[in-house]
């Protein structure tokens, strides 16, 4: 065995640690004299929701009006404008969020929007600002056969209860407009910053002009095309604003909207729809704040938590395997600095179960020492020198090591794709620690190990 790559590699492991150790805690080089040379980055470790404290909202999806084949684009304009606006400077420098979390949860024919602010406290005004995003749409005359039909049946079930109603057939008809259907064209198609505040120079009132992306102007085009000399309606969050009678084509992406509104409001649109109009209704069914003194603590017990757990391993890798469980629980402590280190560079943040994913990785990361180092014993047992049980040892129970963690690797990766934001955390921090686990316990430990081959100390059976 080449004495001199065994050499190399534990001081590229030194150097490693050395490197991860001041990247996680840089305080200490920094704070020396060596600081002179050079300084470490401060990175501080990216805290979720329920460990700063922050809001938590789910917002259900109205998508009656949108085609099954279009909930998943729907669902994906929408999380892009809601984003859009909570990463407005106006709402970032009001709240103080970093880094939103907004996700997509389908549960069935239920489609929801998660989204997570970590750090704001004032989660009334989060969800105030955030309401305010106008929906935005476009609707067409109903002919008198539709309109009539619809009249009919809500004159039918006047007064009657909810469950009589239900039982009666096309008993929806009863929450639809009787005079105006809806059409394609809602502010999803509104170019980015498109939209602005104007004044009539005959009344001076305000209006508000919009322009379309080419794909909403070929909409709206084919729109008023077919509706000339009726009354095309505006609705703003289902409001009816106005309904002016569309009087010829109209090419190159322009409307205007005019309404019995103040400056003010007409100012409130304007921002809603260029920090992006929905392009589908939403509703507020759940709110959850989570205060930054119950995520101290949540981080605390964590902490412990993990401390405790480690204390345990290594108190059983020496007991149980001496000198190699020794060196299993140097290459532990490196596991765990590695694994803080990418935390930072990545970023990843942190949550609750993330921690919970961390700590059931140190357990992973033992669990391969345990295979390497069971069958480095049977090995010796058998008569073999230190060298070739050493080898032999790690070769054998490599397969073993290799298809436990690739399973669980790949139920991890279900877990992130198909989980919601915690279950995400959990899975993600989990996969990153096996993959670390399988760099400590191959290379690390083995590493470690090989500097005691020819030496007299590895005569003494009952120290391995």
């Amino acid at each position: 065995m080449n004495k001199r790559k065994i050499y190399i590699s534990i001081f590229a492991i030194i150097l490693l640690g050395f490197f991860s150790f001041n990247i996680v805690f840089p305080n200490y080089w920094n704070n020396s004299f060596l600081s002179r040379l050079f300084r470490f980055p401060d990175i501080p470790f990216k805290l979720g929701l329920d460990l700063q404290g922050g809001t938590h909202l789910i917002y259900k999806a109205d998508l009656s009006n949108v085609d099954k084949s279009d909930y998943r684009s729907a669902m994906e304009g929408l999380k892009d404008r809601i984003e859009r606006r909570i990463n407005s400077r106006q709402f970032a420098g009001a709240f103080g969020v970093l880094e939103p979390v907004v996700q997509i949860q389908n549960t069935g024919d239920q489609w929801r929007l998660i989204v997570e602010l970590a750090g704001v406290k004032d989660s009334k005004d989060a969800i105030d600002f955030i309401g305010k995003t106008p929906f935005l749409e476009f609707m067409e005359k109903r002919d008198e056969e539709e309109t009539k039909k619809i009249l009919d049946k809500q004159e039918q079930l006047k007064n009657k209860s909810l469950e009589e109603i239900q039982k009666i057939e096309d008993w929806k008809l009863i929450f639809q407009d009787p005079y105006f259907k809806p059409t394609p064209l809602t502010g999803k198609y509104l170019e980015a910053g498109g939209t602005r505040l104007d004044f009539d120079p005959t009344t001076g009132k305000p209006v508000i002009l919009l322009q379309f992306n080419s794909e909403g102007a070929k909409i709206f085009e084919e729109l008023t095309a077919k509706n000339i000399g009726k009354p095309l309606a505006i609705y703003i969050d289902r409001e009816l604003i106005s309904a002016p009678i569309v009087q010829g084509k109209i090419t190159g992406g322009k409307a205007q909207i005019t309404g019995d509104f103040t400056v003010q409001k007409a100012k409130e649109i304007v921002n809603g729809l260029r920090d992006g109009a929905l392009p589908v209704p939403i509703e507020l069914i759940s709110q959850q704040s989570i205060g930054p003194t119950l995520g101290e603590i949540s981080l605390k017990q964590s902490l412990k938590a993990g401390i405790y757990g480690l204390i345990g391993v290594i108190i059983f890798m020496i007991l149980f395997f001496r000198i190699p469980g020794l060196i299993a629980s140097f290459a532990l402590v490196l596991y765990i600095i590695l694994m803080l280190t990418l935390f930072k560079l990545i970023p990843v943040t942190l949550t609750l179960a993330g921690i919970g994913g961390f700590i059931l990785s140190i357990g992973m990361a033992v669990d391969a020492n345990v295979l390497i180092f069971s069958r480095f014993r049977e090995e010796l047992k058998e008569g073999k020198n230190f060298a070739v049980a050493l080898e032999e040892g790690f070769r054998r129970s490599w397969l073993a090591i290799r298809d436990g963690n690739l399973t669980t690797v790949f139920v991890s990766l279900i877990l992130f794709f198909f989980g919601t934001s915690f279950i995400k955390g959990f899975s993600f921090t989990l996969i990153i620690g096996i993959l670390v686990s399988i760099f400590s316990a191959v290379f690390v430990t083995r590493s470690l190990l090989r500097i005691f081959v020819g030496t007299k100390i590895s005569n003494y059976k009952i120290l391995w």
